[in-house]
């Protein structure tokens, strides 16, 4: 078998969709990372598959090796994100050629189906209630919401305190204590403020706080683990095992989040996460996007004991795949069909093309006009 070529679609959700095509007919799936920049990820792809046209798709970690390593700097997102779609489809290719599932291939399962969550939405504490409410009546026991609406300053006012907690316990309300909630602090707050914002959330007793400070810096996150007994989970924006290392052995944080779709694909989820079960780090795969990188991690995530919970519960591929993921009372079961079992039809992926460019996150502070982080 012999990989003849690539295509890229932009779908709706901030998504992409892979298409890795072979002479033998089988075709894979993967979704490499989107955000805005589709176009530099597509164009990425393309150049990989100059390297990998007439190539053996079943040779995976030899191309990846490859691809990753032959490039001048290796930590550069668009590049691991296009490698990331492509690893995936490779995989899939894998399991369809000897049809088995692709958590079959990774060792077999450690669980019987994988716990989501979903998130939910609300400018208000009565609308983030409401929406808390609506997602539990949906059928998940865990919800992530976000901490503000608007910008945090470095040290924030009593006030912008008050109203980030509010939200927090109007959700806590909402839902009772067996419902699980995590916090999104979208990387907006100062170490300074993390440090503050988390303390006053701790008695909602949170699954985590994702992502209190920008991951470029990661020391911040090592003082505010130490600080609270709220669970600081981070990882999403952070690129192989190499860039999970410093977390990993410094134990910086109780949970990792790597994004399937640009950490560098399946095997590379299942290694960050073996290294972080040495450690007693847990594992809760971030999925912001298209419903293929839920599935690809639903596979991994199976295979992985040190699991918390998975993103994404309801990007289950409904209207698109022609084999949903299969929720209930909170979990997705493990799929069953060969590869990644996310198979879709042209029309079904023409329905939801968006080749839309918009910038996310954009954000200013109102009183002065200062750009704020997203």
């Amino acid at each position: 078998m012999k990989i003849t070529g690539f295509e890229t679609i932009p779908i709706q959700g901030r998504a992409m969709i892979l298409k890795m095509f072979t002479d033998e007919g089988v075709i894979g799936y993967g979704e490499p990372m989107n955000y805005e920049h589709w176009r530099v990820v597509a164009q990425a792809v393309d150049d990989m598959a100059e390297y990998l046209v007439g190539k053996d798709p079943l040779q995976i970690e030899a191309h990846w090796q490859a691809m990753y390593r032959s490039s001048y700097s290796r930590n550069m997102p668009v590049l691991v994100g296009a490698l990331s779609g492509i690893e995936m489809a490779m995989w899939d290719v894998f399991g369809k050629v000897v049809g088995m599932p692709v958590w079959k291939l990774l060792g077999g399962s450690v669980r019987r189906r994988i716990r989501v969550y979903t998130g939910i939405g609300g400018t208000t504490p009565e609308e983030c209630a409401e929406s808390a409410r609506k997602a539990v009546q949906a059928g998940f026991l865990a919800v992530k919401m976000g901490a503000s609406t608007q910008p945090v300053r470095f040290v924030d006012t009593p006030k912008a305190i008050d109203t980030m907690v509010a939200r927090v316990a109007a959700v806590r309300t909402a839902v009772g204590d067996e419902v699980d909630i995590a916090v999104d602090l979208h990387r907006r707050l100062s170490p300074t403020m993390a440090v503050i914002l988390v303390k006053e959330l701790e008695p909602f007793r949170l699954l985590f706080a994702e992502e209190p400070c920008h991951p470029e810096n990661n020391e911040p996150l090592l003082m505010l683990s130490r600080s609270t007994t709220v669970p600081i989970a981070t990882g999403e924006r952070h690129l192989t095992r190499w860039g999970f290392r410093e977390i990993i052995e410094r134990e910086m944080c109780a949970i990792l989040q790597p994004d399937i779709r640009h950490c560098g694909g399946i095997l590379e989820l299942k290694k960050i996460s073996a290294m972080a079960e040495i450690h007693n780090i847990a594992v809760a795969p971030h999925n912001a996007a298209g419903p293929i990188g839920v599935a690809a991690s639903i596979h991994v995530m199976a295979t992985v004991p040190n699991l918390l919970i998975c993103e994404g519960g309801h990007r289950r591929g409904e209207g698109l795949f022609s084999t949903p993921l299969i929720f209930k009372d909170g979990f997705i079961e493990l799929p069953t069909a060969p590869g990644l079992g996310v198979d879709m039809d042209d029309a079904a992926i023409e329905a939801v093309r968006d080749e839309t460019f918009r910038l996310r996150g954009m954000f200013w502070h109102s009183d002065d006009g200062a750009f704020a982080d997203f």
